[in-house]
């Protein structure tokens, strides 16, 4: 990112991360992204994030820019996230995202195309032997809500596992994006993620099954539970230049019956169904 003028953008500390994993119907996931699914071993994942970002500031402008950025500097997120590529890379691609913040989520839209939306976010991530959450949207009350049990004695953080899916899902540092037909993309670096699997049920929904269906029968495959990353760097919002660049989607293979087993062999966790 540094090769590039004036990246980047921002800096922030992304903190108490839990990844919920979720495998999908990759057709219909495909009819609700203008992006090409980048899938793995022919399955296509949604993942929740929950986090919460702190100490949001400008790399340049120093103290004056960080006063500037203090209403929004810190806040809790979910993100609902899918795998896709465009040409050679990959990323990811938001659905939704809530936020706690009510200018954060005025102005992400206008400067990123984020899909950001108002919720009311409550997350108990720290190390304990049960791990809750709670999103409600401001708007029409729908709720997520999911319980995390992370196992006996103080958690084992480490990175993921070469090659495995784990590593697939959470190594990712492009993120494409549309906003009112126009595709845009951004950067971001951090080390490594530090990570440990943790067993995930959801006890409400509504917040995503009232709007895409295939949350109604989606399973969750996996989990990662993580102290987060300090010093992250997100890129300036750049355009893509044409839409003939975008790939045109192919049909995604149907998922095989070993589809389950493979992800069992090929995360770090347990599955979950």
């Amino acid at each position: 990112m540094l090769s590039l003028p004036r990246e980047p953008l921002f800096i922030a500390d992304w903190l108490n991360f839990l990844m919920i994993h979720l495998e999908v119907d990759a057709k219909e996931l495909q009819k609700v992204t203008p992006f090409q699914l980048d899938l793995w071993n022919g399955c296509a994942f949604v993942t929740l994030v929950a986090f919460t970002l702190n100490g949001l500031r400008l790399r340049f402008g120093g103290a004056l820019a960080q006063l500037l950025l203090k209403p929004i500097s810190t806040h809790r997120f979910l993100n609902v996230r899918i795998y896709v590529r465009h040409g050679s890379e990959t990323g990811i691609h938001f659905l939704a995202e809530w936020l706690d913040n009510r200018l954060a989520v005025a102005l992400g839209p206008r400067v990123f195309g984020l899909p950001y939306r108002r919720g009311w976010n409550e997350y108990r991530h720290a190390q304990s032997d049960v791990l809750r959450g709670r999103v409600e949207d401001v708007q029409n009350g729908t709720v997520l809500a999911y319980r995390a049990d992370s196992g006996n004695g103080p958690a084992q953080f480490a990175p993921c596992t070469a090659g495995s899916l784990d590593e697939w899902l959470m190594e990712r540092y492009t993120a494409f994006n549309c906003i009112r037909g126009r595709r845009l993309f951004f950067r971001v670096w951090h080390r490594l993620w530090s990570q440990v699997p943790v067993q995930v049920r959801l006890e409400e929904r509504s917040l995503l099954a009232g709007q895409w269906l295939f949350f109604r029968e989606a399973n969750v495959t996996d989990a990662n539970l993580s102290p987060g990353v300090g010093e992250v760097w997100m890129g300036w919002p750049h355009k893509l230049k044409t839409n003939a660049e975008v790939p045109v989607p192919t049909p995604p293979r149907e998922p095989e019956p070993v589809c389950s087993a493979l992800l069992a062999s090929g995360g770090q966790g347990d599955t979950t169904r």
